[in-house]
């Protein structure tokens, strides 16, 4: 086989390119190795458009250095990353644009390093690091490159040591998770950075990948589909055009330029050293911006897009209702009647996303620039939107502050605690207190067969989590809520609220909320439509 011991940064560009082509092709069944029998799996989605985000930035690179390339892949990345599994893979992105930092090629051995950095990164950016993930998979496929480039520094030899020591460790994660063990699947993140890989692979080999067994898999090559990219923007009347440059000059200050700039406008960004500046700035005035980087130097690259266009597609997505605060308040929810009870709440910006439809970091993003207040709360009410609303406040002038809520009861829990007169480390405390006074109650269906502890799950029955964790099986959904919320309530709840997914079962959930009524006269039980995707109840308790 010839050796390719050094790589361009267009080539690097499409080799992901390739990779995500390959998850595209494979995202349902990554999203399908989900631990619990739940039709929400997103994990093979959430990766496949955090590369794709990744992909379409490197097209915008000022130049075709490996350099260039991967830092726009990385910016890419982490602004697309959508769900745990997304922001873990924009970290290893981050790394491989450490690991070519400065180079117009690299080799097999600068590529190991960007593996190994990035593993390195993925660890610090989670508070409670978990064996037996993507993680695990990262680390163990990241010491194979190191281990590898020691004797060679050919690509192409790397990444194969890379690929199968990441086949090996998603086989093995069911034996460090027993909750993937007692499930029968393998990590759907670690079998994602796998795919990646067989991606990247492929394309430095020029061949293709047949599906030859279950569970860990070398597969198909997909055909070289393209998934439409939501093209972001700010809302109108805010925030003008969004202007990119590259300034080549002498002596350039950075510091300097970027606290110039932030008179000029918002969302500014200025990397780069003293020869060389990439400039991005948010601005009403887009010729002050480009008189004055002419002042220090030369312009290449110039890009200026009328963010007013852009945000159409955001207001598809979004609806807005200004709260009567200094602090606003962004919601993520899913469902028309989980947005408008937000809106009832008078939440500031409820954002689309939820289960198996996580927001990205770029949503998110845009959800806090375009409100206007300079203080944001931002509610993710979905335990795998946590991690990429986390990355908010590193990407924005405003004060960020993030109140983890892992289901829309402990949302809206939240919300109502809000003190308007309040400033924000007060509410942030009040309704982080708040959240964790609800029991959150879900009820689907079950998509497969499965063992969980020590209750078994036939494929279409009814399981109701409480807390995110399994804990009744059953033929009705509605029999089965009743259950959960008997076993909840004590004389201490004193409200019970029930929202269910479909008009259509408005009947059977009312006739639910009235023997939970018979039973507990003291309880106040709210029924509430929802039409959440994908659970027929969630409900609530506190």
């Amino acid at each position: 086989m010839e050796e390719l011991t050094l790589c361009t940064g267009q080539k690097l560009r499409e080799v992901f390119e390739a990779a995500g082509d390959l998850l595209e092709k494979n995202a349902r069944d990554i999203d399908s190795l989900n631990v619990f029998p739940v039709p929400d799996g997103d994990c093979g989605t959430n990766m496949m458009l955090t590369v794709r985000s990744a992909v379409e930035e490197a097209r915008h690179a000022p130049d075709h250095s490996a350099s260039a390339v991967a830092k726009a892949m990385a910016r890419g990345a982490l602004m697309g990353a959508r769900g745990n599994s997304g922001v873990i893979l924009s970290q290893i992105f981050r790394g491989i644009a450490q690991g070519v930092e400065d180079k117009e090629f690299f080799n097999g051995a600068d590529f190991a390093a960007g593996l190994v950095e990035g593993t390195a990164f993925a660890y610090k950016a989670l508070a409670n690091p978990v064996e037996g993930t993507i993680l695990t998979v990262a680390r163990e496929a990241s010491e194979a490159a190191r281990s590898t480039s020691a004797q060679s520094d050919d690509l192409i030899c790397i990444v194969e040591a890379v690929v199968s020591a990441a086949k090996d460790s998603v086989a093995s994660t069911p034996m460090l998770l027993p909750v993937l063990r007692e499930a029968g699947v393998v990590d759907a993140g670690g079998q994602g950075f796998y795919v990646i890989m067989e991606g990247v692979l492929g394309a430095l080999k020029k061949e293709g990948y047949r599906c030859t067994e279950k569970g860990v898999v070398r597969y198909e090559r997909s055909s070289m589909n393209k998934v439409p990219l939501l093209a972001m923007g700010r809302s109108e009347n805010l925030y003008g055009y969004c202007t990119e440059l590259v300034l080549d000059g002498s002596n350039l200050n950075l510091d300097d330029i970027r606290k110039e700039l932030e008179k000029r406008g918002q969302s500014v960004i200025v990397a780069g050293d003293e020869c060389i500046a990439h400039i991005h700035i948010h601005t009403f005035d887009p010729g002050s911006v480009l008189s004055y980087a002419t002042f220090l130097g030369t312009l290449h690259t110039v890009k200026i897009e009328n963010m007013d266009d852009q945000h159409r597609v955001f207001s598809e997505r979004t609806t807005t209702e200004t709260f009567p605060s200094n602090v606003a308040i962004i919601a993520v929810a899913a469902g028309e009647g989980m947005k408008e009870v937000f809106q009832g709440l008078g939440i500031t910006a409820v954002v689309s996303g939820g289960a198996a439809m996580n927001p990205s970091t770029q949503e998110l993003l845009l959800a806090v620039e375009s409100v206007p207040q300079d203080k944001v709360i931002l509610l993710p009410n979905d335990k795998n939107v946590i991690p990429v609303a986390i990355q908010v406040p590193h990407l924005t002038a405003k004060e960020v502050a993030v109140v983890p809520t892992e289901s829309v009861p402990q949302g809206v829990a939240a919300s109502l605690s809000f003190n308007c007169e309040g400033d924000l480390q007060s509410n942030v405390e009040g309704m982080s207190r708040a959240k964790s006074a609800v029991k959150t109650v879900e009820v689907t269906r079950a998509v497969r067969d499965t063992l969980i502890g020590n209750l078994q799950v036939t494929e279409g029955q009814a399981i109701v989590f409480v807390d995110g964790e399994i804990a009744i099986a059953g033929d009705s959904p509605s029999l089965a809520l009743e259950e959960a919320l008997q076993a909840l309530i004590s004389d201490e709840i004193e409200i019970a609220t029930i929202y269910y997914r479909d008009r259509g079962d408005s009947k059977e959930a009312e006739e639910v909320s009235q023997r939970i009524r018979q039973m507990y006269p003291h309880l106040q039980v709210d029924l509430i439509f929802g039409g959440q995707p994908y659970y027929h109840y969630i409900a609530s308790v506190e």
